[in-house]
């Protein structure tokens, strides 16, 4: 049974970040780690986290505010795992997700993939949204749109190698999965596995539009090192295919 590191960066979560690690112990899946990387929380999350006695979650806290970026890349640095997992610490996995997920992935022989999720409220209240993506998003794919939902990726490190991301604000997993897909292509297994906490404050689900395409364009140009014409491409691409993503991906069922 293969070791499974999962990075959880942290930020003023203490209300949520207890059920999303519990969420992790009832994994059917044993054999993890979780590495929560606490970036200087000024509310209980210490404490909470605290309150879990379990050796193998470790608990790691940045000297001064880094950002997710940065504190993501605190994590894969100390992760151990051959499989690499996220989970945000206001998140939610089924207990089948990394079984079901590395059966897949072994059983294949696949080093990225994704699934499907489901979204819900900050009062854990399902809100009828369920989203899904392309079976297979190669390097271009990805170029093209960011596909997979943070809680839902995992990569075989073996294949892979260690990846650091650049110290941009949003869009950083998007960046992660950027240099992955120049490795490998990413395979989506048809399965709801976890539970995405969707509009809680500071969230990027509660910006506008006009924030995001800046993130976008900054993503392009400070990260991926594109020139002013190129980040705009892509920024404007990034739009039409999420246009085309909540059209043919993101399905609304009666609650």
């Amino acid at each position: 049974m293969e070791l499974v590191s999962i990075i959880m960066p942290t930020y003023n979560c203490g209300r949520f970040i207890a059920e999303s690690i519990r969420s992790v112990l009832a994994q059917t899946y044993t054999n993890w780690e979780l590495l929560i990387v606490d970036d200087c929380s000024t509310d209980n999350t210490a404490q909470v986290v605290g309150s879990f006695n379990d050796p193998r979650i470790h608990y790691l806290r940045n000297e001064q505010n880094k950002g997710a970026a940065l504190t993501r890349n605190k994590a894969l640095r100390e992760a151990k795992g051959r499989y690499i997992a996220f989970l945000d610490s206001d998140d939610l996995w089924l207990p089948a997700k990394l079984e079901h997920q590395i059966a897949f992935m072994q059983q294949n022989g696949y080093a990225f993939s994704y699934h499907e999720y489901t979204e819900i409220d900050e009062d854990d209240k399902p809100t009828g949204i369920i989203v899904t993506g392309p079976r297979l998003v190669t390097k271009i794919g990805m170029y093209a749109f960011c596909w997979p939902g943070c809680l839902t990726v995992m990569y075989d490190a073996t294949k892979v190698g260690l990846i650091q991301i650049e110290d941009i604000k949003k869009n950083n997993d998007y960046d992660m999965w950027l240099k992955v897909c120049k490795k490998t292509d990413c395979y989506l297994l048809e399965e709801n596995l976890a539970k995405y906490r969707r509009g809680r404050n500071g969230s990027i689900s509660s910006h506008s539009i006009l924030t995001m395409i800046q993130w976008h364009y900054k993503l392009w140009h400070e990260a991926e090192k594109k020139n002013a014409v190129v980040s705009i491409w892509y920024t404007g691409l990034n739009l039409v295919c999420g246009l085309y993503k909540k059209l043919k991906f993101v399905k609304r069922n009666k609650i």
